[in-house]
């Protein structure tokens, strides 16, 4: 049976209107949402924390993952910007690179990260610690591409920041992933009694340094949110050691914990209901 025109123009339309809310589904998942950066900003209360460093604010990025998704001109947006938020001090939770091995094509974006991270570097302090993209790469390369950019890694390791004659303690442990940390050691290097936040690549971890009682306030990174969350649902998945504490802070007795949803991708690189975030904390004294 022959169409008719009204039928036909009907027909049309549809084939159209599917085929165009299919490009602008895919060009949303695939590069609108994962570019649309949210600033998160959330005042953290820490006990005993020295009054120099009230009103102190550390930004949080996590999970560049450069190489995959993310290319050079896309994190320098991302550093535009953390300049434009002018914080105290950055902290960056791991997987500065995407892939289980190293290949050529790595090499290509580590260069892009040096380009892009030094002149951060240069303008703010920034301190780091490993996830395990770094660690299935090549983890001394990544370490040798964070010393060239100036950033500082806590490998396993405790960093005191100073303002007018007062100390605030960072602390990190390498990737737990991999089982690279080394927690009895972060705690013999750490003062007793000192207000400390602890950079931990994997959320769930908090669950053991929250034991310890040694640490007001943990960040992490690795979940990635889930990148895809389904409308007032949960993620559709999440990685081992990212699952309890996916997204958001939390509040484990007398730790909190802040899970950053990152800013760069996985494959499959699409992100849906789950923006890029760049977290900003000011600090508070209880009381």
């Amino acid at each position: 049976m022959a169409l008719s025109r009204r039928d036909f123009l009907n027909v049309l339309k549809y084939v159209v209107g599917t085929a165009l809310a299919s490009l602008a589904g895919n060009y949303y998942l695939t590069r609108f949402e994962p570019s649309w950066v949210d600033v998160t900003r959330i005042n953290i209360t820490i006990r005993g924390l020295p009054e120099a460093f009230s009103g102190y604010r550390i930004l949080q990025i996590s999970d560049i993952h450069i190489g995959g998704w993310m290319d050079k001109e896309r994190l320098a947006n991302v550093v535009d910007i953390i300049l434009a938020e002018k914080p105290d001090l950055v902290a960056a939770t791991g997987d500065f690179l995407i892939g289980t091995h190293w290949n050529p094509d790595l090499d290509g974006a580590a260069w892009e990260f040096l380009e892009v991270m030094t002149p951060l570097a240069q303008a703010h302090k920034v301190v780091a610690v490993m996830g395990n993209h770094d660690h299935w790469t090549d983890v001394e390369r990544v370490r040798t591409m964070l010393s060239m950019a100036g950033i500082l890694e806590l490998r396993n390791d405790v960093h005191a920041l100073e303002k007018d004659g007062e100390k605030l303690y960072l602390a990190g442990v390498d990737d737990i992933y991999v089982n690279a940390q080394d927690l009895n050691l972060v705690l013999a290097k750490l003062p007793e009694g000192v207000p400390t936040i602890l950079l931990a690549h994997e959320p769930d971890y908090a669950d053991v340094t929250a034991e310890t009682g040694r640490f007001h306030f943990q960040i992490s990174g690795h979940s990635h949110g889930g990148q895809v969350v389904l409308p007032f649902g949960s993620p559709v998945v999440l990685p081992e050691w990212g699952r309890k504490y996916p997204a958001g802070l939390y509040n484990l007795g007398n730790m909190l914990l802040y899970t950053n949803r990152g800013v760069g991708m996985t494959s499959p690189f699409v992100r849906f209901n789950c923006r890029p975030e760049i977290t900003v904390f000011t600090l508070y004294g209880a009381g």
